[in-house]
């Protein structure tokens, strides 16, 4: 019989990941832990919330800070020519009003990894989170057009969801075996082909990297891709995949406080009840 090994998978999601932050926490009540952890997005920056055992900021970033109007709207984009200001969530709100601190991570038990779009060598790599600052982390928010490309050690780093929206394969090439797996989108979610328009907008604004545009186009085939890897090891017993119960009425860049914290609320309680379906899986 094989070592169990274990992981956590997050997707991204923008404001969706309120789901996320939920069920994380509800990680953080019940004392789990995994071997292996990957986290794309949104998912990335929840991802260290939860390895520093910290459910006060996995619920004020995911309800209450990204719903600042200083962070997405018109007044980002008078300001600073982008919808959102994904320099003023970081540098201004987490860094000096939150005073977020991921250096702790250097010391965590769990092999941690966030998805990375990496320009220069036209893919998502996975950078452990031992390794990365605030910058980094910054990166892996910053979706492509809305947000801009953060220069890190030479890399020209963006969002890692232009590829991987859901960071299974590196989970598997790690020889994890017991995996949770936490998405944002429901069941019945089928992504659509990207707009042809969205798609020369791309290959116009990213000339240096031609092949963001392209992993853009096919970007529902990966999904379904990272999909049918998930029923295949949910079919094996070697998965479960915790996605929303309910509908929402939040959007990637859109969503009141009130709709956050339903979301927040649901992805806690979702958790609870597939909690014997989780443990049994993890255990060892």
């Amino acid at each position: 019989m094989s070592k169990i090994k274990t992981s956590l998978v997050l997707e991204g999601g923008g404001l969706r990941g309120a789901y996320t932050a939920g069920a994380l926490s509800w990680l953080i009540d019940n004392n789990i832990e995994f071997d292996n952890a990957y986290g794309i997005s949104t998912g990335a920056m929840y991802l260290c919330s939860y390895l520093l055992k910290s459910k006060e900021d996995l619920y004020d970033f995911s309800v209450k800070g990204l719903t600042d109007k200083r962070i997405i709207g018109i007044r980002p984009l008078l300001r600073c020519g982008r919808i959102v200001d994904y320099d003023f969530l970081y540098d201004h709100i987490l860094i000096k009003e939150k005073h977020f601190d991921i250096s702790p991570l250097k010391n965590i038990k769990c092999d941690a990894y966030i998805g990375l779009y990496v320009f220069e060598d036209s893919r998502t790599e996975y950078f452990s989170v031992k390794d990365i600052d605030m910058n980094t982390l910054k990166a892996c928010t910053s979706l492509p057009i809305i947000g801009k490309p953060v220069v890190q050690n030479g890399k020209t780093l963006m969002d890692g969801g232009i590829s991987d929206m859901i960071p299974i394969g590196p989970s598997i090439d790690d020889g994890c075996n017991r995996s949770l797996i936490i998405a944002t989108k429901p069941q019945s979610f089928s992504r659509k082909p990207a707009k042809k328009a969205i798609v020369n907008l791309m290959k116009r604004t990213y000339p240096q990297c031609p092949q963001i545009a392209e992993d853009y186009r096919i970007r529902h085939i990966n999904y379904e891709k990272q999909i049918n890897m998930i029923r295949d090891l949910q079919n094996n017993n070697e998965a479960v995949y915790i996605c929303p119960s309910q509908s929402s009425n939040v959007t990637r860049l859109g969503g009141k406080q009130e709709d956050l914290d339903k979301l927040y609320t649901l992805g806690y309680s979702d958790m609870e009840n597939q909690k014997e379906e989780i443990l049994t899986l993890l255990k060892r």
